[in-house]
């Protein structure tokens, strides 16, 4: 069939149950969606070569995420949490090295040349300070999706709720939260920096 294999179809929930199943734990060790996709044409693999394409993957997940609650749904979101920790450093990296090109004095050069206005004065280049403030705005939002990925993992934005149970909060729950408040913290110190700097005057 044109296309490749078809892909997982809904043809009865003990199916897909057992599908989800298998998704989870590829995820839980760690294996991207796509990836995911790709081991289930296969004929060795989990599935015998029916193929589970990576948005119903993503879907099964969710599925079996909310269906179980056993040590494996820790081992996921320890792993999303790693990952998105991982990431920190890296970003305060290039939001740095973003900062020292918006802070430098850039001039225009041609050929070698530095152009000068009418009155003698070099001619600012605004190249490169604009594309320090699209790099910053790029690692904001890539501060934001992480944001938003951990809020989905941990059921941070699910509808509020009020019953009589008592929801115990663990080291992992204050973890996150603080996480989450860091996130926010540079997400605010690097606007309120572009802010300053492009204020007139200045």
């Amino acid at each position: 069939m044109a296309g490749g294999p078809a892909p997982y179809l809904k043809r009865n929930s003990a199916e897909r149950a057992k599908a989800a199943e298998i998704v989870f734990d590829l995820r839980a060790r760690g294996m991207h969606f796509s990836a995911i996709d790709t081991l289930t044409q296969h004929p060795d693999g989990p599935t015998g070569g029916q193929r589970i394409s990576a948005s119903t993957a993503k879907e099964l997940v969710r599925e079996e995420g909310a269906r179980r609650v056993d040590p494996k749904i820790d081992a996921y979101r320890a792993l999303v949490l790693d990952r998105i920790e991982a990431a920190l450093p890296r970003l305060e990296k290039l939001e740095q090295a973003a900062i020292e090109v918006l802070e430098r004095h850039h001039i225009t050069v041609n050929n070698g040349r530095v152009i000068k206005l009418d009155d003698g004065e070099p001619l600012i280049d605004d190249a490169p300070v604009l594309a320090a403030i699209d790099r910053l705005v790029r690692i904001e939002a890539e501060r934001e999706k992480n944001t938003a990925a951990l809020r989905k993992l941990f059921g941070l934005d699910a509808p509020a709720r009020v019953d009589a149970t008592i929801t115990e909060v663990t080291r992992e729950d204050v973890a996150l939260q603080e996480l989450v408040a860091e996130m926010r913290a540079k997400n605010a110190n690097v606007i309120e920096g572009l802010r300053a700097d492009r204020e007139p005057g200045e």
